[in-house]
């Protein structure tokens, strides 16, 4: 359905001139390439499009609930902007990442009518498990390291406790962001019947050395974020997986109730 003029290099200048597109070989193989190439840019670009937008609108949505309820920010606004700077540089790879070949295999078209459908169904998922881990820190572990719930301290021991409570959300937040990115780059089981490219993993484990470094380091307590118990760790473990399986069975579901992925 494309009207695309195409003329091989050593034609008449006239055709040359007319073409859309000059090939250097005369090997029609090089057209079909250049198209699954770019099927496969469309999908990635797609994934990015609506797995940020989808996070983003899930964090958002958490923000505003947990402004009302609690009695200091979640997050303040250089933790909120190192957590979008580590997310976008680990999405910057996108356009390297494997396709599913089904994704590619036929031409696409280039409406988003879907994504509002698509954010309203995966955003909320992490909304969910950020309220549970606010309610988790506010409740219990904040409280526990702090010596007394946030109304009973005095104002140092406040400060112990919202650096902690942010500390904690910011970790996973992060990792939950990664998660997201990898259980919905492919309709398929992730890690199982879809594997991300080198690149892409490679980045991700950087980026999470990264992130889990920075509240233990010096410039972390600058921004103010402090070292966590280890007890928290087996805590986020649990929720994040508990985010992966959800994920997935809302991921089926959206399948089968829609008969479309991307």
């Amino acid at each position: 359905q494309s009207d695309v003029g195409i003329s091989a290099e050593g034609a008449t200048e006239a055709l040359q001139e007319a073409a859309d597109v000059i090939l250097l070989k005369k090997d029609l193989n090089v057209l079909e390439e250049g198209i699954l190439e770019g099927r496969k840019v469309f999908v990635n670009m797609s994934k990015y499009i609506r797995i940020t937008a989808s996070s983003n609108f899930g964090n958002i949505l958490a923000v505003v609930i947990a402004s009302v309820l609690l009695p200091f920010f979640p997050m303040t606004s250089i933790q909120l902007l190192l957590l979008n700077l580590l997310y976008d540089v680990l999405c910057l790879i996108l356009p390297w990442d494997n396709v599913d070949e089904e994704l590619y295999c036929k031409p696409r078209d280039w409406s988003g009518k879907t994504l509002g459908r698509f954010m309203l169904f995966f955003g909320p998922i992490s909304t969910i498990f950020d309220l549970t881990t606010f309610a988790f820190l506010f409740l219990w572990l904040c409280p526990t390291i702090s010596g007394g719930t946030f109304t009973s301290l005095n104002h140092e021991s406040q400060q112990t406790f919202i650096t902690l409570f942010q500390t904690g959300w910011f970790l996973e937040s992060m990792w939950s962001q990664v998660l997201i990115l990898y259980s919905l780059r492919s309709k398929k089981i992730p890690f199982i019947q879809s594997c991300a490219s080198w690149q892409v993993t490679g980045l991700t484990v950087l980026i999470m050395v990264i992130g889990i470094i920075i509240p233990f380091s010096p410039f972390g307590t600058s921004i103010g974020l402090e070292s966590l118990p280890l007890s928290y760790f087996p805590w986020l473990v649990g929720i994040l997986l508990s985010y992966c399986v959800l994920t997935q069975m809302i991921k089926n579901w959206y399948i089968k109730r829609f008969l479309k992925w991307l």
